[in-house]
């Protein structure tokens, strides 16, 4: 008992510490409660100040631009992404070009970029001066493989003939490969001529072989199969930079699910963004194309389609601006004709760009693009040599 009426005391004491503490805190509480609401209101007022500058500043600077407009290039200054100098696909190194010489000609010019002359991509316009109109009369050819070049660009050419163009029949089916040439400033026409006797296999119409003619030649290329190979089951459109697994485009081209009308396929692109920055390679003003974005198309280093479609796009471009992108255009041809491109049973084997050779990559793909016509012939020697791919 004596020890319980000792600890009581002491109990008390403890208490009434606590008592005493808590009274001490709360004026302290108190005043951090009256403080957080003064911060606060500081601190809105510091972001307003900071909102008002930052737009008196962006009304000054772009008042010629579109609110819009504004509005995207500051959210992209912030974010660090210049939507505008997005590419409209990866392109090698080689294949710059300079966008401020000029191409003379005697043919009417569309719209001048940048001191550019650009003609209408409607190839009406233009005639053949090298063709080879009975390559399709022989035989039909299952597939025709239509490889736009530069004249002078032989080297090319004689490797794709030493490689995948040499190939006649694949898969027990008839292909030809031939040449789509422009004009270039150079005298060579009985050069050209001379390589076509002992070829045939060259096709050459009076439009500038320029880079920002790439429509116009694409659209010469159609009118030749519209006119000259109406037969033929399918064509493609592919580089001169390309190698092309023959056999597995046959392959693929031979499946039931692949339709005979109205098909295009490669390795498609979807949502990519007009670019509309005057150094960029691939600039497109608005008074060609006034959308900020592209139809869904397919990369142009190599697409494949139904032959049906070459009058249907020569028809429906009477209709289209001429823009610059061969490979949009035909997207855009293909949306005006309530198409679209339609994904190939295996994307994968439609790549753009290798790290490197590897013999078993190369069995399983369809194309792929590469750095020179020696490269081509590297590959394609230790490609088709006897023994397993894998």
């Amino acid at each position: 008992m004596i020890s319980d009426t000792r600890k009581q005391p002491v109990m008390g004491v403890q208490k009434a510490d606590s008592v005493v503490n808590e009274i001490k805190r709360r004026p302290v509480e108190s005043q951090c409660n009256q403080k957080n609401p003064l911060s606060l209101s500081w601190f809105k007022f510091l972001l307003l100040l900071c909102l008002m500058v930052f737009s008196l500043c962006f009304a000054v600077s772009e008042n010629s631009l579109s609110w819009w407009d504004r509005l995207q290039r500051h959210y992209n200054f912030f974010n660090k992404t210049y939507q505008v100098n997005a590419p409209t696909y990866k392109v090698s190194p080689k294949h710059k070009v300079n966008l401020r010489k000029i191409y003379k000609t005697t043919d009417p010019p569309t719209v001048r970029p940048q001191g550019i002359q650009y003609h209408q991509a409607y190839p009406l316009n233009y005639h053949f001066i090298l063709d080879n109109p009975e390559v399709c009369k022989k035989e039909t050819p299952f597939l025709i493989l239509m490889v736009p070049v530069a004249p002078s660009n032989v080297q090319a050419r004689d490797a794709i003939r030493q490689t995948w163009g040499k190939e006649k029949l694949v898969q027990g089916q008839v292909v030809v490969t031939l040449f789509m040439l422009g004009l270039s400033g150079e005298d060579n026409h009985e050069k050209l001529k001379q390589e076509n006797l002992q070829h045939h296999d060259l096709i050459q119409s009076n439009f500038m072989d320029t880079y920002l003619n790439l429509t116009i030649k694409t659209m010469v290329i159609m009118d030749w199969l519209a006119t000259h190979c109406r037969k033929a089951a399918y064509a493609m459109k592919v580089d001169s930079d390309m190698f092309l697994n023959i056999d597995n485009l046959v392959i693929m081209l031979q499946k039931p699910e692949i339709p005979k009308l109205n098909y295009l396929t490669g390795m498609l692109m979807w949502n990519r963004p007009v670019v509309r920055s005057k150094d960029s390679k691939w600039y497109v003003p608005e008074e060609l194309f006034p959308d900020s974005e592209y139809p869904t198309y397919t990369l142009g280093m190599g697409y494949v389609f139904s032959n049906d479609l070459p009058e249907k796009f020569l028809e429906v471009s009477k209709l289209i601006k001429p823009f610059n992108i061969e490979d949009a255009y035909i997207g855009l041809c293909m949306k005006k004709l309530g198409l679209a491109p339609t994904s190939p049973p295996n994307p994968s084997q439609f790549q753009a760009y290798s790290t490197r050779y590897d013999r078993c990559e190369y069995s399983r793909i369809i194309t792929y693009i590469l750095g020179s016509p020696q490269e081509l012939m590297n590959y394609w020697t230790d490609f088709k040599k006897p023994g397993p791919h894998c």
